[in-house]
């Protein structure tokens, strides 16, 4: 299938310059009549409680889809799907699962550290005297052959 380049191409080559200006008035009507529309992605609303349970009485009061319901709301539609298949969000536990793992890509987008565990005691060191160790030689390369065969030395 030829693209309107080419196309275009075609009736310059064979020298249809009526039928190139008549493309042109065609581009020209469809600009004017063009309209730039906002994106339809929407910034998701928190997950709440109240939240959760406005989706489940739309699940259960309306015929919508979990997409129109989504869109509705203002949430992800993955979000309707936690919260009328799992029930997730529901509770305002702030030790509940998705609270938890919310509060952790909250710190991790600003930036903080996770608490880290501290430090065990340093153990005090033996008065051994410490030889150094010969390097060892250097392993001859396993041949590229056979990959599923096991061979004498391999091990």
């Amino acid at each position: 299938m030829a693209t309107l380049k080419e196309f275009e191409e075609s009736l310059r080559e064979h020298g249809m310059l009526m039928a190139l200006a008549l493309l042109e008035r065609l581009r020209e009507r469809d600009r004017a009549t063009r309209t730039i529309k906002p994106a339809r992605r929407l910034t998701g609303q928190k997950m709440t409680p109240e939240l959760g349970r406005a989706i489940l009485d739309l699940h259960a009061s309306t015929g919508m889809t979990q997409q129109e319901i989504a869109f509705k709301v203002g949430v992800n539609q993955g979000r309707v799907n936690e919260v009328i298949k799992r029930g997730k969000w529901l509770n305002d536990d702030p030790q509940s699962p998705e609270a938890v793992a919310r509060d952790k890509a909250k710190a991790k987008m600003r930036g903080d550290a996770p608490a880290k565990r501290p430090a065990a005691p340093a153990r005090p060191q033996a008065s051994r005297p410490t030889r150094a160790k010969p390097p060892r030689p250097a392993r001859p390369a396993k041949p590229a052959g056979h990959q599923g065969q096991l061979v004498f030395g391999d091990l």
